[in-house]
């Protein structure tokens, strides 16, 4: 008794080639860097504009720096283990002069002078610097911790 199994079909000139994998994506670590330094400069800005006008540092605000900087850096460095530390600590250091920003703003508006002259590179910084110790709390850590999170996550996922 013989059985008859189905044969598969002989190819022909129709079959279709497998679809070639895709590329892995590479990034360019250099841009992602420098784009997330640029990002990180405009969001300290602007952070400390919004400590500024609010007399209050917003811990949502140090989550937009670090997503930002996190979202630049991922996007143009690609999936290099190094950008998402970098964009972390740019966090950290972003966060941190927007602070400083907001202390020179509202010290500016209550001394009735420039912010530009709260900003001398001279004796006002280290001013500014222990105005921000003396206000240092647990809080402002935290927002350096949730910022630099928020930057390392954005970071590694944006890239992958």
């Amino acid at each position: 008794m013989s059985q008859n199994f189905p044969q598969p079909p002989e190819p022909d000139d129709f079959t279709a080639a497998p679809p070639a994998p895709a590329p892995a994506r590479s990034g360019n670590l250099a841009l992602g860097v420098a784009a997330a330094v640029v990002v990180a400069l405009v969001t300290a800005g602007i952070y400390g504009a919004i400590i500024g006008a609010s007399r209050h540092e917003i811990g949502y605000a140090a989550v937009g720096v670090g997503a930002l900087i996190g979202f630049a850096a991922g996007k143009l460095g690609g999936p290099n283990p190094v950008v998402p530390v970098v964009s972390a600590l740019l966090s950290v250091a972003a966060v941190f002069a927007g602070q400083i920003l907001g202390i020179a703003v509202i010290d500016a508006h209550q001394l009735g002078v420039s912010m530009l002259d709260m900003l001398d590179l001279g004796v006002s910084v280290s001013l500014l610097f222990d105005v921000w110790k003396q206000d240092a709390d647990p809080l402002t850590y935290l927002f350096f911790a949730v910022g630099a999170y928020a930057a390392f996550q954005t970071a590694r996922k944006t890239a992958a």
